[in-house]
């Protein structure tokens, strides 16, 4: 019998990953997702503005209206950690430690913040979409057409044992370092077609808390 995931998303780049790659890697398993891009603003009139998370209380909305409608789906979300709004559960008290467990402590603070229903599993890219761009040193410099830089963009993937522990700090962030680097880098454009190249295995395999989250889909098409 197959199952449905509902998966709430930051923008354009991660609903296109989901349908391009993480959603194809389940249909033999029989379980399917539904993108939905987080609303950053509504209007009475006219379409609302989707992309981006601006604040914790749209975040909640949008969260709750796919809760409410869930039936036997599960809820689960993909939203950047790196400069995610202070006003999100969890992220005033993160404890000290590593980024993996900073980052699962502010994922149960918003599960708790909903009452932890089974059907909910949030989840956040560490740091962000980006650092899983650096699970290969070759394929974003080839998509853009600049092999002159491989070196470069490979010396960043080789200064850290996995692309979740590439700094957080503004300058230092994964994108930063990739339009440094690239300066024509279009997020939309060539961040999925670089993530299709590179594979979900290989991201799995290089990004821990990425493939944990990804266990636990396929725990939850298995049950």
């Amino acid at each position: 019998m197959s199952k449905r995931v509902l998966i709430l998303v930051e923008g354009q780049t991660e609903e296109r990953f989901v349908k391009d790659i993480l959603g194809p890697a389940f249909w033999e398993k029989e379980l399917f997702f539904h993108a939905t891009i987080l609303v950053t603003k509504r209007v009475k009139a006219g379409p609302n503005f989707k992309g981006g998370v601006t604040n914790f209380a749209r975040f909640q909305n949008d969260t709750r209206r796919l809760l409410a409608s869930a039936g036997g789906a599960l809820v689960t979300t993909m939203l950047d950690y790196y400069a995610l709004p202070s006003t999100f559960p969890g992220m005033k008290t993160r404890p000290k430690g590593t980024a993996v467990q900073r980052v699962i402590y502010v994922e149960r603070a918003i599960a708790e913040h909903f009452g932890s229903p089974r059907n909910f599993m949030p989840f956040l890219a560490l740091h962000e979409f980006e650092a899983w761009l650096f699970s290969s040193p070759d394929e974003l410099p080839r998509v853009m057409t600049d092999s002159r830089k491989q070196p470069q963009f490979a010396a960043i993937c080789d200064s850290v044992a996995t692309p979740e522990e590439i700094n957080e700090r503004p300058k230092f962030a994964p994108s930063k370092r990739i339009e440094a680097l690239f300066p024509a880098y279009k997020k939309t454009l060539h961040g999925p077609t670089a993530a299709a190249r590179i594979g979900l295995d290989r991201i799995r395999a290089r990004c821990p808390h990425f493939d944990g989250w990804v266990r636990r889909l396929e725990a939850f098409a298995a049950s």
